[in-house]
């Protein structure tokens, strides 16, 4: 998709796991490399991307986005569900590369406005958003679809 420097922008792959999950354990996450590339595979061709950046190495930065339509909207809209950039390359114009990235996949889905789900406790992600011209738009709420979620919590009570 985009390269600079050295640096590849694309689209992920299965053998990528591996250094994915390396990337989100260092946010936290502990995704299994067996089910990240299940994954990966899933979204490739499910109204959905997931992007890389790859620079002589595991993958140093990922982005995840997802397109659908509303009764409300004449285009789709994409909505940003994972960005991350590892820690030793931030700063570097990896973050900026991929919503350019995920912004013209968006564009050649047909969408015509991308929106980012943001923890409230990153108080630094918010600050990249608002630079590179997202504003904020309201608040999300969600609940599990089986009787015990995740979280064993029972939504009909």
């Amino acid at each position: 998709m985009s390269r600079r420097y050295g640096l590849e922008i694309r689209a992920a792959a299965a053998a990528d796991a591996p250094g994915l999950a390396a990337l989100l354990g260092i946010a936290g996450r502990g995704d299994a490399v067996r089910d990240l590339a299940e994954r990966i595979e899933a979204l490739r061709g499910d109204h959905g991307a997931v992007l890389v950046a790859v620079e002589w190495g595991p993958p140093g930065g990922l982005v995840v986005l997802h397109w659908y339509r509303t009764l409300t909207a004449a285009a789709p809209s994409a909505q940003i569900t994972t960005l991350l950039v590892a820690p030793g390359d931030r700063r570097r114009g990896l973050g900026r590369l991929l919503l350019k990235a995920a912004a013209q996949a968006a564009r050649v889905a047909g969408c015509d406005a991308m929106d980012l789900l943001m923890p409230p406790d990153q108080p630094d992600l918010r600050a990249f958003c608002a630079a590179a011209g997202f504003v904020a738009a309201g608040e999300r709420v969600t609940r599990p679809l089986r009787k015990k979620g995740a979280a064993g919590v029972d939504p009909e009570r």
